[in-house]
């Protein structure tokens, strides 16, 4: 099984529904689990959150409304954001300090620093190379995290629903997540969290650590895996 699928997707997996949302696998029996979003905003647009292609895709998220932004959250994730770009003829968002990102589209981009939409912002840099940011809307209490946290089989040791990413968990970014208690974590990497997502949180950051020996023996080699199969 690979990590990162590099052949033309066939049909996309709908794995994440809620009233204002969906989320997609275009590769669904990839080991690295890459899933994308549509999010409905307050004023009833609809963003594509670090979207991944595949056939007949739009009508996955037809019905949430007209697509009124592209948005790339993540260093690594710049995925086929161009491509939807092009489709509904808006620019990809991008924001501060994700210049790889940039780097890597042939269409136009925006800046944002403190918002998305309807979402808080928070960046997150917890390696050297890696830069991401995480989106709080908190009316709904939707969260959504590209990288740091993920719920694949490739990623969760034991009974955890979501899990730290393998080489943080010694020591996990605490503040981004301290004063969060969201009612759904969705993930660029997995099935999101609706049930008791608080929760779930809490154990994943508050106890990354005490499991990270289990995680370097279970997930170890297939997250490294992963990080060199997407440089």
């Amino acid at each position: 099984m690979p990590m990162y699928a590099r052949d033309e997707a066939t049909e996309p997996r709908i794995v994440d529904r809620f009233p204002d949302g969906v989320g997609w696998q275009a590769h669904p029996e990839e080991g690295g689990c890459r899933t994308s979003h549509a999010i409905r905003d307050d004023d009833g647009g609809v963003w594509l959150l670090d979207p991944l292609d595949a056939p007949d895709v739009t009508d996955v998220y037809a019905d949430l409304g007209e697509v009124v932004g592209v948005a790339v959250l993540a260093d690594y994730h710049t995925r086929d954001a161009a491509a939807f770009a092009r489709r509904h003829d808006v620019p990809v968002t991008v924001p501060t300090g994700l210049n790889r990102v940039v780097e890597r589209l042939d269409v136009p981009t925006r800046r944002v620093t403190n918002s998305l939409a309807d979402f808080e912002l928070r960046r997150l840099n917890p390696l050297r190379a890696w830069r991401e940011t995480v989106a709080y809307r908190e009316r709904d209490g939707t969260l959504y995290v590209p990288d740091v946290l993920s719920t694949g089989e490739s990623f969760t040791v034991g009974n955890e629903r979501l899990a730290m990413n393998l080489f943080l968990r010694l020591s996990p970014p605490r503040e981004p997540f301290a004063d969060l208690d969201p009612e759904r974590v969705l993930v660029g990497h997995g099935t999101g969290v609706f049930e008791d997502a608080g929760d779930a949180l809490e154990d994943a950051v508050g106890n990354a650590r005490r499991r990270f020996p289990r995680a370097l023996v279970s997930s170890g080699p297939r997250e490294l895996l992963a990080m060199l199969d997407a440089l």
